[in-house]
């Protein structure tokens, strides 16, 4: 009989390593695949959500929570705020996995403090 340490042991340390993957939901192959999912194309459905935050479930995955970057919404698109900037940290998901395939979620932070 296995030790049920050493099962856990082992089932934890299988390959591929952790219980997660990270899969989009989008084509992310071609060029214009990726400017959709980041740049320019996330703007429009950042700006919809800065306008109407009742429309972000139909423009953004559901909650997920790790792209390690603090975001308050301010680049160009001005101070949108955490909710609307969702679609630009779902984007830099996307490209962690397409290139590095790197398995990222996003993180929103609500706030305007930059010391959080």
């Amino acid at each position: 009989m296995i030790d049920p340490k050493e099962k856990a042991l082992s089932y934890h340390s299988k390959s591929p390593a952790g219980k997660l993957e990270i899969r989009p939901t989008k084509p992310c192959e071609t060029p214009e695949d990726l400017s959709l999912a980041y740049t320019p194309g996330v703007a429009e459905p950042c700006l919809r959500i800065a306008r109407r935050p009742e429309d972000a479930d139909s423009t953004r995955s559901a909650e997920f929570g790790g792209c390690g970057d603090q975001r308050h919404g301010r680049a160009r698109l001005g101070n949108i705020g955490a909710l609307a900037a969702k679609p630009v940290m779902e984007g830099k998901a996307v490209l962690f996995k397409r290139f590095a395939d790197i398995d990222a979620v996003d993180i929103e932070i609500d706030s305007e403090d930059p010391t959080m």
